[in-house]
């Protein structure tokens, strides 16, 4: 049994006051604790937008995060080439906010302004107890051990740490601990228990940044009530420090709004067992021995699923038979429930109806590689030419073409003829690219596309429907992939950043021209944009290299050779990640050599970490996955960079290596780090804890301890990671998902019922009391087990 949090994030945009400021914008949502600026890790980073302010992202993320999550804040900032970003201002939602909003959350929030009291984060270790029994007065001692992940208020990249502790009118400290965010303090503090004030006296524990110059610093505090600690007579464990009382600002409204959509997924995943009766139900609604009532349950999802969920419930139902090995069985009983449901050939598949979804789903996760193998160098041409493209007459402007010549102004028929020699030049290349692309397509997805193709056959055989067989297949290669991804490299990880409002133009061009030879149909296209007519000789010879890709694409089902075998590696789940990273090997744990950063092209594929010199050299390092024992980020101040991450790994000789990597971006750290511990998440010998900073000089940077032996100062995040493309399938979550979904349309099942007959109803709705029982079981367990003081202390 495991608990699984995953929040969906969509970044979509935001309305800033007219004059409020000027200048490029970007967002950075950051997961916090408890109103805190604790990022678990992971910090988010959309693109920067230019000279707006009103800018668009449209970013979407899906985040899994530990149970003990307690606010997700997303900050904007103003981008400054030269002097530090410029923050506008927060937005901030609790766990208890998402919660109560199961279907999520979307609108618009206002911007409020950062108040340093509450910019706070991290845990402290205290040991609270009640001295003293029968005629001897009591004494209320707070040892103060140790803190972890302070705030960095200070600008070497960490803090001057002292606690304060206050009861009954009376304030103790304890001493600085100079320049770090992991203090040991091991200090007791005595005061003389007041009986009058049980029940309403507060024990006060402040941690503060101590400054020469200026005033110190709110780390954060914890509020006791001391009434329960009496009851409980001692106490010790870590605590969350909380903000201060946050204050009125005179900007409270006035700072603009960001648009959101956010909904979080709190399951509780239980073993594969439980779900093996509603996984064997899917499985027989798409199986060959389906006694003529074949689409019964997968019909039943269909029509009663809101357009609302359609989306989800496809991603879930797509991966949960990728996992069983039947999506294509999956997939075609698709395809027949929307061929039954459709009498006219121009609508098939145009609509948002589950098989679209599942389709544009399966797409996405089977096919995510031979994207970017097909369209990664047009985009990239595109993204570093920067040309000027523009066909329609009425959007030509003159002053973003430049000069002809050296005193000779282009004319607009010059900026429309050299537009169309261009889009041409990229739609040939791309064109070329689909055509060569038949050799390489994944096998699971031509196989998909070659059922598509007979079924359509099947359902059009007149003549004059010769076209719809191929227009199926484009409908959902062209118009539901292909052309999103030029439109939006970024969404699709095509790019790192978003284009510019030039090269936007340009991808929409060429993405309008993949969508016409998509529909197979010039003349109407022509007729809506006129100024198109100079494409339509290169789109009608599009239209007939597609229709030869087609036919080869769908007749390529088969692997009859070691080509086609190939192809079975290019599917999904092969958890592979590769690129450039800048690498500080050291020989014992965290012990850096003299040596700086080099430069190394690392592989991350199923088994091993592997480095090399070049993307093409010789493979001369390797890590063992399984000895991997913790991916985890290093403090700031250890090489001056925020995005620098260590791999801490166990040799054959028993000593612990560390690996260094330093990345250009946090969104690159973050995609390693996610990547690294999904890999990993198997690894039964992993660290509960590790230390963020380096040893050096005979003592750990972060917290001054002198044993290099020493366990660690920190707790490790094995479960923060990112949902990405690649991730490897977790059939008990998809189930889980499904489950849920089940539950909440079971009303409408049984409205369907008065209507049709679906057999295996009454076996469906036991199978999903036998899982509600299920969980009902673990609650009750988890409920018994946490039958603690020690988190109802704090008020």
């Amino acid at each position: 049994v495991y608990e699984a949090q995953v929040l969906s994030i969509t970044v979509v945009n935001e309305k800033l006051l007219p004059g409020f400021v000027t200048g490029d914008f970007e967002l950075l949502p950051h997961c916090v604790q408890s109103n805190h600026f604790l990022f678990f890790n992971l910090s988010l980073r959309t693109a920067t937008i230019w000279k707006t302010l009103s800018p668009f992202w449209g970013e979407e993320y899906t985040v899994h995060l530990p149970p003990y999550f307690r606010t997700v804040s997303f900050y904007v900032l103003d981008e400054d080439s030269l002097s530090r970003d410029d923050v506008i201002g927060k937005v901030s939602i609790t766990k208890e906010v998402l919660t109560a909003k199961p279907q999520g959350v979307d609108g618009w929030m206002s911007l409020t302004e950062i108040d340093p009291d509450e910019e706070v984060q991290g845990e402290i270790h205290l040991q609270i107890s009640v001295l003293g029994d029968g005629d001897i007065p009591r004494k209320l001692c707070c040892q103060v051990l140790e803190a972890r992940d302070l705030a960095k208020k200070d600008r070497n990249g960490a803090s001057d740490p002292f606690v304060r502790v206050r009861y009954n009118g009376k304030t103790y400290e304890s001493t600085v601990v100079k320049k770090s965010c992991y203090p040991r303090w091991n200090e007791s503090f005595e005061f003389e228990l007041d009986e009058t004030l049980a029940d309403t006296g507060l024990l006060s524990v402040e941690v503060w940044d101590w400054d020469l110059v200026s005033r110190n610093d709110f780390l954060g505090k914890v509020l006791f009530n001391i009434n329960k600690l009496q009851s409980a007579q001692q106490e010790e464990g870590w605590f969350r420090l909380g903000p201060d009382k946050s204050k009125h600002s005179e900007y409270e409204g006035t700072l603009g709004s960001l648009r959101l959509q956010l909904r979080l997924r709190d399951e509780v995943v239980l073993p594969s067992s439980h779900y093996k009766p509603v996984t064997e139900l899917l499985s027989q609604s798409v199986g060959s021995q389906l006694n003529g009532n074949w689409p019964d349950f997968i019909m039943l999802i269909d029509e009663t699923t809101t357009a609302e969920s359609r989306q989800e419930v496809a991603n879930n139902l797509v991966k949960l038979f990728l996992g069983q090995g039947l999506v294509k069985e999956f997939l075609d009983v698709l395809f027949k429930l929307e061929l039954e449901k459709t009498t006219e050939p121009n609508t098939l598949f145009r609509s948002n109806s589950l098989a679209s979804k599942s389709m544009e789903s399966f797409l996405k996760v089977a096919g995510m590689q031979y994207l970017h193998r097909l369209l990664g160098p047009i985009i990239n041409r595109i993204f570093e030419e920067k040309k000027y493209v523009e066909l329609d007459p009425s959007k030509v402007e003159l002053k973003e073409a430049g000069c002809a010549g050296l005193h000779r102004q282009q004319t607009e028929s010059d900026i429309i003829q050299q537009s169309s020699s261009l889009l041409q030049s990229y739609l040939s290349e791309l064109l070329t690219s689909i055509l060569q692309s038949a050799s390489y397509c994944p096998l699971l997805i031509c196989q998909v596309f070659h059922q598509l193709y007979l079924r359509v056959q099947e359902c059009f055989p007149d003549p004059e429907y010769r076209k719809v067989k191929f227009i199926a297949v484009t409908s959902f290669l062209c118009l539901r992939f292909i052309s999103p991804a030029i439109m939006s490299p970024k969404l699709f990880h095509l790019r790192e950043k978003h284009a510019d409002a030039r090269t936007s133009r340009t991808l929409l061009l060429l993405a309008k021209a993949v969508q016409t030879i998509g529909n197979m149909d010039t003349l109407a296209c022509c007729s809506k944009e006129p100024w198109m007519v100079c494409l339509q000789s290169a789109i009608q010879q599009g239209i007939t290299q597609l229709k030869d890709f087609i036919t080869k694409l769908v007749n390529c089902h088969e692997p009859e050779d070691l080509e086609l075998q190939t192809r079975m590696s290019l599917q999904c789940g092969t958890m592979e990640k590769e690129g450039f990273l800048f690498l500080h090997r050291t020989k014992d744990k965290c012990m850096p050599m003299t040596s700086p950063f080099k430069k190394y092209y690392v592989t991350l594929s199923k088994d091993t970490l592997s480095y090399s010199r070049t993307q093409h050299s010789k493979k001369s390092l390797f890590i063992s996955l399984p000895k991997i024992r913790a991916v985890e980020k290093v403090e700031e101040k250890c090489f001056g960079s925020a995005n620098v991450m260590q791999i801490i790994s166990s040799e054959d000789s028993g000593q612990m290596g560390c690996e260094k990597g330093y990345l250009m971006s946090v969104n690159e750290l973050n995609h390693w780090l996610s990547a690294l511990r999904k890999a990993c998440s198997h690894n039964t010998n992993t660290m509960s804890c590790y230390h963020p900073g380096i040893y050096k000089a005979d003592r750990w940077s972060c917290c001054h301890q002198k044993e290099k032996s020493d366990p660690g100062c920190d707790k490790t995040r094995h479960g923060v990671t990112l949902q990405e493309w690649y991730d490897p399938l977790d059939p008990d979550l998809e189930a889980q998902l499904i489950y849920q979904h089940l539950c909440s349309v079971q009303h409408d099942c049984f409205d369907l019922t008065d209507q049709k007959k679906v057999d295996g109803l009454s076996k469906l709705f036991s199978i999903l009391q036998d899982l509600h029982d299920a969980h009902a079981a673990v609650e009750e367990e988890e409920r018994s087990k946490n039958k603690n003081l020690f988190l109802e202390l704090q008020t």
